[in-house]
């Protein structure tokens, strides 16, 4: 099982960016997929997640702000992050749940993650 996310980088506040988290090596419709991220000096915190069958999770922080999709032909799950702020600068990771739900876990695999930095 491999996960490896992608699509970080430097951008203002109230910019946007789009990650993109690409996973192989299971039946990848079967799982929910997680986002976490985690800031300097801080604990890895969960920001969103979706289901198999496609329903939603995500955190106060992030709600209204960050969409996550996924596309079961590709074998990715995108996180659509819109205004941006200086505290969501961190690295963004995206983790698989070990059965259908977002409520399944811990999650058993954590891919490599990808930094985002917030910043004028």
């Amino acid at each position: 099982v491999q996960l490896q996310a992608s699509g970080g980088g430097l951008v203002q506040p109230g910019g946007s960016l789009r990650l993109s988290c690409a996973a192989s090596g299971y039946t990848f419709a079967d799982y929910a997929i997680g986002w976490l991220r985690q800031a300097p000096g801080k604990e890895r915190e969960e920001i969103s997640c979706i289901s198999s069958g496609g329903s939603l999770f995500y955190a106060d922080s992030v709600k209204g702000r960050f969409t996550v999709s996924r596309d079961n032909a590709r074998n990715t799950v995108d996180l659509q992050m819109n205004s941006l702020k200086p505290e969501d600068t961190a690295v963004y990771y995206c983790a698989k749940a070990p059965r259908r739900y977002c409520s399944d876990r811990p999650y058993d695999t954590l891919g490599q993650g990808t930094q985002v930095t917030v910043s004028s």
